[in-house]
């Protein structure tokens, strides 16, 4: 066995071991947490690519991650940052093909052995591969998630992932830049093979050893291909109309504020009708134009703010957040079940407690059916939604709450109601457990003022519905522990959320904020607008959904309780609507599709 690094000024990001004429390729990018593709990568992969295809001896290649659970993580978003005209994006775009190209038509066949995220120009990278072995572990999934960046894939994405997985399936990809996990990917033909994590590099080599020796073909594998696939995508016409829904269903989610997507599907199209060479040469010009974009410009600058979020406790001297193993919920309720299905999801023990059996036992149906959502969607397996609920227990006094780490109190928005449930449960819960409330207005101040020790009480404010909304606003008062702040802050990372961090005060920042525009909506509705009319203006100007039936959906009394608590902080700057006070005085709260 012979160990070759390639040249390179730094530490290498890419070193060789040639055994019996099959090179495995580790890419282990130097002081970084994650595999990136960007410049200095580039070069180097470009010289070890000459030292193969000049190495006779070498026969076939592996590609492998040196990080755990990451494969490659996609660009380099820094280079973007560089990029001046669209022109220069263009010839980034036309490098990244080049490159591309470079393994796809490498004298030997490369096998990619895919453990951990497979994300953007990775994924491009690995279509690339003459085979592609992947771990059948949670963590491994592939994504172009381009277009969240304002962007469209650019290394050959747009024309390599329709005739590999096939049309529909790579439009799914690329216009929504949704994670296809492992299981699915081998459905779909992304990959050729499924294996476990301990095995990954024995099988890929083997794998590259049979097509070095002629035993496997250098073809993609398609996916396995249905009366649909045939009747749609094998024809002009089948594809125009599957073209056309795309578009139609792009519009109908963006409603043209976003123009990635439908750069993506010309890409895309022009490939079918044109030629792959005519779609390389538009997927870089288009990937040009979306570059200098404004929406590009924005949304780069979210992924950092997120990006550096994660890195931010919410505290100014570091502290090490304490360990979070088991969580008491009190109330079992939507938001209660809610964040109980999350916690399960990564691990934690969770102890859920409401006044009545029944209330238990819906909150445990409602927990049942987050899960089995993700198994419907084969996300998990059954055995995996078997573990997931056997973390999760129900209980209507305080027994199983002497070991929590973190309480997290969710019951309804009434101070003498939180002030009671707080006093009861620190009575139980050990001295160093840490008290969150999931208020969404009331003061953390004025909750922790009955409680034994302030220090450890703070705001954990989760959004509706908990499984699908990334935010969570974390709440501190002058009182509050930089360790209780910092274990709340990386718990809620644990959990996958973005977290921020705010000081105490009516409404926080999230709902304080909210108020003002959902006042003005009230404020339109007592002028004598209608209700269908205001919901279509502002869903057409980028919101999810309107105002009025965000209300509706919340519950109306709800809003009016909230209404009332921001009135008596700020005065008549936040007055609510008459309209709405009527209508809940009339016993019309809404459908409470959120409570």
């Amino acid at each position: 066995m012979t160990v070759v690094q390639a040249p390179t000024s730094g530490p290498p990001a890419f070193s060789m071991q040639v055994d019996s004429g099959i090179a495995v390729v580790t890419f282990d990018l130097p002081n970084a947490p994650v595999n990136t593709l960007g410049p200095a990568v580039g070069t180097e992969l470009a010289a070890l690519l000459d030292r193969i295809e000049r190495d006779a001896s070498i026969r076939a290649v592996v590609l492998i991650s040196g990080k755990p659970d990451i494969f490659i993580a996609g660009a380099d978003i820094e280079q973007f940052l560089t990029l001046r005209t669209a022109r220069d994006a263009e010839e980034l775009s036309r490098g990244a093909q080049a490159m591309m190209d470079r393994i796809e038509r490498l004298r030997a066949p490369v096998v990619a052995a895919i453990h951990g995220a497979c994300l953007g120009g990775g994924l491009e990278a690995v279509l690339a591969c003459a085979y592609r072995v992947a771990t059948n572990h949670p963590k491994t999934l592939f994504a172009a998630p381009e277009v969240r960046l304002g962007l469209i894939p650019g290394a050959g994405g747009t024309q390599r992932l329709p005739r590999t997985v096939g049309l529909r399936g790579a439009l799914e990809m690329i216009l929504q830049g949704k994670n296809v996990r492992a299981p699915k990917a081998l459905r779909m033909g992304l990959i050729d093979e499924l294996v476990h994590p301990a095995i990954l590099r024995e099988i890929a080599v083997d794998r590259a050893r049979q097509l070095a020796d002629g035993k496997i073909k250098r073809t993609r594998r398609r996916a396995s291909r249905g009366v649909a696939d045939l009747v749609l995508e094998d024809n002009p016409l089948g594809r125009s109309l599957i073209f056309r829904k795309a578009r139609e269903q792009v519009l109908k989610q963006t409603h043209g504020h976003y123009p990635a997507p439908l750069a993506a599907l010309d890409a895309v199209r022009t490939g079918y009708v044109q030629g792959m060479s005519r779609g390389y040469a538009e997927e870089a010009r288009l990937f040009g134009e979306m570059a200098m974009t404004e929406t590009s410009k924005q949304l780069i600058f979210l992924f950092f703010a997120t990006t550096a979020l994660k890195k931010d406790f919410g505290v100014d001297t570091p502290v090490e957040p304490l360990p979070v193993d088991k969580i008491g919920i009190l109330g079992a309720g939507f938001m209660g079940a809610g964040i109980a299905s999350v916690a399960a999801m990564q691990g934690t023990v969770v102890r859920l407690k409401d006044a009545e059996h029944a209330r238990v036992a819906k909150g445990l149906k409602a927990v049942n059916d987050v899960l089995r959502e993700r198994l419907t969607k084969k996300q998990i397996t059954r055995r995996q939604l078997e573990d997931e609920m056997s973390l999760v227990s129900g209980t209507i006094d305080y027994s199983g709450f002497g070991n929590v780490d973190l309480v997290i109190e969710a019951v309804f928005e009434e101070l003498g109601l939180k002030h009671r449930v707080l006093q009861e449960a620190e009575q139980v819960i050990p001295s160093d457990a840490i008290y969150a409330s999931n208020t969404s207005t009331i003061p953390i101040a004025r909750i922790a003022s009955v409680s034994r020790r302030p220090e450890q009480v703070l705001g954990m404010h989760f959004f509706s519905p908990v499984h699908k909304m990334p935010l969570l606003e974390v709440i501190v008062t002058d009182r509050t522990s930089p360790v209780a702040t910092a274990t709340a802050v990386a718990y809620g990372q644990k959990l996958g959320k973005t977290v921020i961090v705010v000081n105490d005060g009516p409404g926080f920042y999230t709902t304080r904020t909210l108020a003002a525009y959902m006042n003005e909506a009230g404020f339109l509705l007592d002028e004598g607008v209608a209700i269908d009319a205001l919901d279509r203006a502002l869903v057409e100007f980028g919101f999810p959904v309107g105002p009025i039936t965000l209300m509706d959906e919340v519950g109306l009394d709800v809003g009016e309780k909230v209404g009332h608590v921001l009135l008596e902080a700020f005065g008549d700057r936040l007055t609510p609507s008459a309209s709405l006070a009527r209508v809940v005085s009339a016993g019309r709260t809404g459908c409470h599709l959120y409570t």
